[in-house]
């Protein structure tokens, strides 16, 4: 096998995870070319794994159709010869386009009845294989194998070039003591620690000498110019004025990180900084920041974890409950005598 296609999820987060399955394929397939088909909002992530040779733009929102757009893609795929894809997604759609593209090995799970779709097909196992992690590994293997392992923890690459080129491009000089708050999630506010939690906290850890940098997507502005208003003096509102790639090299410049379960979380994992990660909704169990430097704090509530967007009860208790105090005891672990 000389030249592969991976087409990459359509989350930040399960991108990053599946970065140790890319480097297992090129471990086990020496000389391999790796491409990746995604979406343009991913690809900055993809762009930094020393496995990916190059990048195909995938055009297609959540769950839009677009026949004549997939042919047309499909087309440009042919032309490039690819001797196997890995579907990462378990969608029909996300199969469509390389089954029409003709490439001969299609590889992954059989999801919604992929079946012809998919060629080399494989059968979950959720009991098994728990992490998110596991299952994308499981994709290196042939079908109905044990996984092998250890299993390594994502990488992404920042250099000290790189992380100096992004203080230049945004004129900001590092702190001597700076601390990153991811304040959003793109999933939905059941999975967001409280403002003021974050509020709270940066006046704490402002205290003990640190600068706040605040990290989001546009979406995330107002709320951490919530926080900056709550806690005045001590934060910088980075979201939405940093590009992925900038976001990269930043939070790989930070003493260490304070996140929801979000795709920045897995950011911080993959350039290896210390994480205090905050739980509500979701479950640690199925996607965990990868890292042996990540503490997890969840309250485990009797109703948590529910996965929803929204707090089905009303009173979000597994994050309002969840005090900075809490929070600002886990930080002392990253923070020098």
């Amino acid at each position: 096998m000389k030249k592969a296609l991976i087409v990459a999820p359509s989350w930040i987060g399960d991108t990053i995870m599946a970065q140790p399955l890319f480097a297992r394929l090129v471990e086990r397939h020496p000389g391999l070319q790796i491409d990746a088909l995604a979406p343009r909002w991913v690809a900055p992530v993809l762009r930094r794994m020393d496995e990916i040779a190059d990048l195909v733009d995938s055009p297609f929102g959540h769950g839009q159709l677009s026949l004549k757009a997939r042919w047309r893609l499909a087309r440009e795929l042919a032309a490039r010869d690819y001797d196997a894809v890995w579907v990462l997604p378990n969608s029909l759609k996300s199969a469509l386009v390389p089954f029409l593209a003709g490439i001969p090995q299609r590889i992954g799970f059989t999801g919604e009845s992929r079946y012809g779709l998919i060629n080399v097909r494989h059968t979950l196992d959720k009991a098994a294989l728990p992490l998110m992690l596991e299952r994308f590994m499981q994709l290196a293997e042939t079908p109905g194998a044990a996984l092998q392992r250890p299993l390594a923890h994502p990488r992404l690459r920042s250099t000290g070039a790189d992380q100096a080129r992004t203080l230049g491009e945004l004129g900001i000089e590092r702190p001597a003591r700076v601390v990153a708050f991811c304040p959003g999630a793109e999933y939905g506010p059941a999975k967001r620690w409280p403002a003021a939690h974050f509020a709270e906290l940066a006046r704490t850890l402002a205290g003990r000498g640190y600068a706040v940098w605040l990290f989001g997507s546009p979406k995330d502005h107002a709320v951490a110019e919530e926080i900056a208003t709550l806690a005045p003096g001590c934060c910088r509102n980075l979201c939405g004025t940093t590009t992925l790639d900038q976001a990269v090299d930043l939070l790989a410049l930070s003493d260490f990180v304070v996140c929801n379960d979000s795709g920045l979380m897995h950011v911080a994992a993959a350039v290896d900084r210390p994480i205090v990660a905050l739980y509500g909704s979701s479950s640690p169990g199925f996607t965990p920041p990868l890292s042996d430097r990540a503490d997890i704090l969840s309250l485990k509530l009797d109703c948590s974890p529910c996965f929803k967007r929204d707090c089905p009860l009303g009173h979000l208790d597994c994050l309002n409950r969840l005090y900075p105090a809490q929070v600002a005891a886990a930080c002392e672990k990253w923070i020098p005598a």
